[in-house]
């Protein structure tokens, strides 16, 4: 089975739509995908909560999202928002979502 990581670096809502459409296409075909939040798009999961956005809402519900940068949501102010969101905050490289346990694991990565 195909393993996938996308590690959404961007905070434009449509690029991060974009990641979330194809990680649940791919996650419909059987392929094991997650999604990190890093860098600016951090700042999304606020919004997308506060709008209850249809895709986050299934990438969440089917499991697909492994979490968000600690660090990044510290720096960019919205620490408080994502720990509420329920979502797992990752800092395993300096305080920051590391990708090596992902790709040891033999995920291919996609940063976008």
């Amino acid at each position: 089975m195909e393993k996938i990581l996308y590690y959404g670096m961007t905070g434009e809502k449509m690029c991060f739509q974009h990641i979330l459409m194809n990680a649940l296409d791919l996650h419909s075909t059987g392929a094991e995908v997650k999604i990190i939040f890093e860098g600016a798009s951090v700042k999304l999961v606020p919004q997308f909560e506060e709008e209850n956005n249809p895709l986050y809402r299934r990438a969440r519900n089917t499991g697909l999202i492994a979490g968000v940068c600690l660090a990044c949501s510290k720096v960019l102010g919205v620490y408080e928002q994502n720990v509420k969101s329920g979502l797992t905050m990752l800092d395993d490289m300096s305080g920051h979502a590391g990708m090596k346990n992902y790709i040891n694991d033999g995920y291919k990565v996609i940063s976008m």
